[in-house]
């Protein structure tokens, strides 16, 4: 994917690419494939020690942003854009996903998004938009928070709704798949409209929504209502857990929280984009 991301980077000009480095073994195969390539801009991996946690992910976003990159491309799930969402800035993103069951990254051929990264990175063109986040404390969804009756993280998944008495959400779409599938089953609202949805779960109307891939079940939902850009919830006392984009992140005991709908990351719309590539 990163080879292919290459590619469409050095077709649009760009030159110079910094990569984080990985621990699997993927650079020294990528390096294996870059040997042979022509018209490929040069790779540099960044100088940095990894320990396997997500500060490697914020370590490496500090540092693109002090050689001041124009773009940055990110493979991963939710909770990996999560992550560089909270230190990109305004630096735009290119969300590519590269797992099972996300909702923020979109599944794209890295050879067209690399396209639509160069377009940008170069000044020759770009569509971004800005994304919607949800704000707890000082930590950061980008797609969800559920509050879990949940009195441990524990395993982080959240896949039972049994377990959820509030779910927030900064887009709604019926297609999604795992929690934010339920807003978009009550009501869709587009990305990047500055608004968002609070669903009270409870006895009342039920919707059928796929919750994780191969799993559909019924859920009841109470209430549901459209929440503003700015507009600030606080969560009734009580103890559980707060899951940030499906995963249980904050356990709380007592302690009053409040969610309140941001603005988020930029990112590259790939098609727009790409539509305003001069035609011959």
């Amino acid at each position: 994917m990163v080879f292919r991301l290459l590619a469409g980077l050095g077709a649009t000009g760009v030159d110079r690419v910094l990569m984080m480095p990985a621990t699997d073994g993927l650079s020294t195969t990528l390096h294996r494939h870059l040997r042979t390539a022509r018209d490929l801009p040069v790779l540099e991996e960044l100088p940095m020690q990894l320990d396997g946690s997500a500060q490697d992910s914020l370590d490496a976003v500090a540092a693109m942003r002090a050689r001041d990159v124009r773009a940055i491309v990110v493979l991963g799930g939710d909770g990996t854009h999560r992550v560089v969402a909270k230190g990109c800035g305004e630096v735009p993103l290119c969300a590519i996903s590269t797992g099972t069951n996300n909702a923020f990254p979109e599944l794209r051929e890295t050879t067209v998004a690399g396209m639509a990264v160069g377009l940008v990175a170069t000044g020759r063109a770009a569509v971004l938009r800005r994304e919607s986040a949800l704000a707890v404390g000082g930590d950061l969804a980008l797609v969800d928070v559920a509050v879990s009756r949940e009195r441990f993280i524990g395993a982080r998944a959240v896949w039972r709704p049994a377990d959820v008495s509030e779910l927030f959400v900064t887009f709604a779409n019926p297609s999604a798949v795992g929690l934010s599938a339920i807003a978009g089953a009550l009501e869709p609202l587009p990305r990047g409209g500055g608004r968002g949805l609070h669903v009270r779960l409870g006895e009342g109307r039920t919707v059928t929504v796929p919750l994780a891939p191969g799993l559909v079940a019924p859920v009841s939902v109470a209430s549901h209502r459209v929440i503003e850009l700015g507009e600030e919830i606080t969560l009734a006392p009580g103890d559980g857990t707060i899951a940030l984009d499906g995963e249980r992140e904050l356990e709380r005991r007592g302690q009053p929280i409040t969610v309140r709908l941001v603005e988020g990351p930029l990112t590259i719309d790939i098609d727009a984009t790409l539509a305003q590539l001069p035609r011959a």
